[in-house]
């Protein structure tokens, strides 16, 4: 079995880490060292006709709570800083864009939304040129593995404290015990209207 294949409990899980259903999860892209999902990977248009481009979702609460406490810091205007001096840096930054974007194709592929033409060029983080969400880029540098997405992979180092994909942290940090959610309240839920 392809281990990206997402299985009835990683949506469970992943329903209960989120705290509401799991939405057109199409890959589990990284997985915890104990299994469970980190990263959902996520159809370009969702069941009910919206268009979505942020393709990997990070879905574990110490990690998302660990990125939401970096962004907290200032950090992405210290990347944005870099990315608008150094063009190495920034070349990299839309190297990135292009393989998410690659990436998206290809899970709209095998989810069969086909063309998305709403997101067309459109990543996620930010991406190519500015940053404004950490966590779309530590999910596509879980995704994709070190060395694709700079920035991401610098976002994974400064929250090694807390988290590290070398260590499992799912211990108490969701109730497997709980009630999977059933009713999503996400402004994604409505349907698209044309």
């Amino acid at each position: 079995m392809d281990p990206r294949e997402p299985t009835p409990a990683d949506l469970d899980t992943i329903s209960l880490q989120l705290g509401r259903p799991a939405r057109d999860v199409v890959e589990i892209s990284a997985r915890c060292v104990c299994g469970n999902p980190l990263v959902a990977a996520t159809a370009p248009r969702l069941g009910n006709g919206i268009p979505f481009p942020t393709t990997f979702y990070l879905t574990h609460p110490v990690l998302t709570a660990a990125v939401s406490r970096l962004e907290a810091t200032g950090t992405m205007t210290a990347m944005n800083e870099r990315l608008a001096a150094d063009p190495e840096l920034a070349a990299r930054h839309r190297a990135a864009h292009e393989h998410y974007l690659a990436e998206r194709n290809r899970i709209g592929a095998r989810a069969g939304t086909g063309e998305v033409p709403e997101i067309a060029g459109i990543s996620a983080g930010g991406m190519p040129d500015r940053v404004k969400c950490l966590h779309a880029l530590a999910g596509h540098a879980l995704a994709a593995g070190p060395g694709v997405d700079v920035l991401g992979d610098e976002t994974l180092a400064a929250v090694a404290d807390d988290w590290t994909p070398d260590r499992c942290t799912c211990t108490g940090a969701w109730d497997p015990d709980a009630p999977v959610p059933t009713k999503d309240l996400s402004r994604h839920v409505r349907r698209l209207t044309r």
